[in-house]
């Protein structure tokens, strides 16, 4: 790799950095309904602002010792966990297709996954504003980044691409999130109680309208076997009732979605 190359990975990782501390905001403030603007950040315990030398991605959690320089409570380990897998993902996507439209949607994409997968893991929550708003933007986006695969662009051959691309997106949402809501009601009819979410099928409108629908279901594969192994192992270790256990689906479906256009051509 030569030097242009090497700049450019390291620009998208500080670049991935600053955007997981912007969604460090998103994934404790949407839940609660608050601004995501106002007020600066503040700590959750003792609600003091934070200072700029104090809020610098991984930095200030190193040096403060993942603690509070205020009230000295103890930061959450998400926080920094959320800017490094945010720029460790931004370099992979940057790596395969490169500062391009087609880096900027999956930088998107990336980040939406990220967000949701921390709200439905920590709060049980896929909020609107990332599914729904996430599902609009994707369905935009493929006028300008053409979405791709074999079976598309054979039915598809004679429309314009990017008619195609927003065909394609249309028919992922729907192919994806309808069943998975028919499943949802059937449940609900049988068992008297809740076992998917509406918060999971606009997730997978959302999964749908920027992959499609056939990277879509190798998404829905790959979120469910590991939500299947990790879910029940968990459960498993810690002794949980599996019959009452809320398994957050909605994260390994994040899971799964984020690892797909790092593997196929997209």
């Amino acid at each position: 790799m030569d030097n242009a190359g090497v700049f450019q990975l390291a620009a998208a990782g500080i670049f991935g950095l600053l955007i997981g501390s912007f969604l460090n905001v998103c994934i404790y403030r949407v839940p609660r309904d608050l601004s995501i603007v106002f007020p600066r950040s503040f700590c959750p315990q003792c609600d003091k602002q934070i200072g700029w030398r104090h809020n610098i991605p991984l930095v200030s959690y190193a040096v403060l010792h993942g603690r509070c320089a205020s009230c000295a409570a103890r930061i959450g380990v998400r926080y920094p966990l959320v800017e490094l897998s945010t720029a460790l993902l931004f370099v992979l996507v940057v790596g395969r297709y490169g500062w391009t439209l087609a880096g900027l949607k999956w930088a998107i994409f990336e980040s939406l996954a990220i967000v949701l997968f921390w709200t439905d893991m920590e709060d049980r929550i896929l909020p609107d504003e990332f599914t729904i708003g996430g599902a609009i933007a994707g369905l935009a986006i493929a006028l300008f980044v053409p979405l791709r695969g074999p079976v598309l662009e054979h039915v598809l051959a004679s429309i314009g691409v990017p008619w195609r691309s927003l065909l394609g997106a249309i028919v992922g949402c729907v192919l994806l999130a309808l069943p998975m809501w028919a499943v949802g009601a059937f449940y609900r009819t049988i068992r008297k109680r809740e076992g998917l979410g509406l918060g999971d099928v606009k997730l997978l409108a959302l999964v749908g309208s920027f992959l499609g629908f056939e990277s879509g279901i190798l998404a829905l594969m790959i979120g469910a076997a590991s939500g299947s192994i990790i879910g029940l192992s968990y459960i498993w270790w810690t002794r949980q009732n599996a019959a009452t256990y809320q398994l957050p689906f909605g994260s390994f479906l994040c899971l799964g979605a984020a690892i797909v256009p790092l593997v196929s051509s997209l």
